[in-house]
């Protein structure tokens, strides 16, 4: 049973997303993120989310693996979310937690896919990949994409992102739109989102808590880390210990956006007080100046 209080910010979300997507970002999603465009017929491997009527079974017989028929008028894409559901997601402090906004973020960007008749496929993934929806079309789809970011209890509490990425590129051969919502408390992954990033489009969208760049000037506190549970002293009166933590803070944000510059991938920075609107239309826009 889903306690009330989730089932009102499921269909909070649900709506407003959707009334975002119908008046505000008409068009945009559309003319940046285009399918495939093929103009001819041919046969690729079989992945799920594929219809199997379109399976080619003679094909499939000779080459001993399921290959499935493309037609000219094929044109749609697919999007997969990859959606952090590690325990730092949490956090908050005054505009809501970092999941809230994962979970407006995915269903935006999934409107707008199916608005586009693109599919939308979703990769729940902490220390270790918890679970995989695979790609579909329809509003109720994306219902329960947000009911699961919800109600999904993750067997993890840490944060691999290289685990995400390793089993997208074994579940999915078709080329994809790849956005990681995460806050990217992970290093290490460099060469799986290079991989990746030979077949698939990568885009990260970094959510953060501006409250968690700044020590509350209140003497000694305690900061717990959701992730390990390791409990650590600062003195937050001391200007020094201060400045080092905004710093610490700094470093880490850097990190990240220096990881996907290497791997030729854009980042979008979204704050947890910020519109979730707003944000992906700048960047639609900006992917639009800068296709043209």
């Amino acid at each position: 049973m889903i306690p009330a209080h989730i089932i009102k910010k499921i269909k909070r979300i649900h709506i407003k997303s959707s009334r975002t997507v119908n008046n505000i970002m008409a068009g945009q999603y559309k003319s940046v993120f285009r399918g495939s465009g093929i103009e001819f017929e041919e046969v690729r491997e079989y992945t799920p989310g594929d219809d199997v009527k379109t399976i080619d079974w003679k094909v499939s017989a000779r080459l001993g693996k399921p290959f499935v028929k493309l037609y000219k008028e094929e044109r749609e894409s697919i999007v997969m979310l990859l959606i952090d559901m590690s325990a730092s997601l949490k956090f908050g402090t005054f505009s809501g937690t970092k999941l809230e906004k994962a979970a407006e973020v995915a269903s935006v960007l999934a409107f707008n896919a199916i608005k586009n008749n693109d599919k939308v496929g979703v990769i729940f993934f902490t220390d270790r990949v918890e679970k995989y929806i695979p790609p579909k079309k329809g509003s109720s789809h994306i219902w329960r994409v947000i009911k699961e970011i919800f109600t999904f209890s993750p067997q993890g509490r840490g944060t691999r992102i290289s685990e995400a990425l390793d089993y997208l590129a074994k579940i999915s051969k078709k080329r994809a739109f790849v956005f990681i919502l995460s806050d990217f408390l992970d290093d290490g992954y460099l060469k799986n989102l290079r991989t990746v990033r030979q077949r698939h489009e990568i885009i990260g969208v970094r959510i953060y808590d501006k409250g968690a760049f700044h020590l509350p000037e209140k003497g000694f506190i305690t900061l717990s880390d959701f992730e390990t549970n390791e409990e650590i002293i600062f003195d937050a009166f001391n200007k020094k210990t201060q400045k080092e933590f905004a710093s610490m803070k700094q470093a880490s944000r850097q990190k990240t956006l220096d990881l996907f510059s290497r791997a030729k991938s854009d980042v979008v920075e979204l704050e947890t007080g910020a519109s979730v609107s707003d944000t992906l239309l700048q960047y639609f826009r900006f992917r639009e100046r800068r296709l043209r």
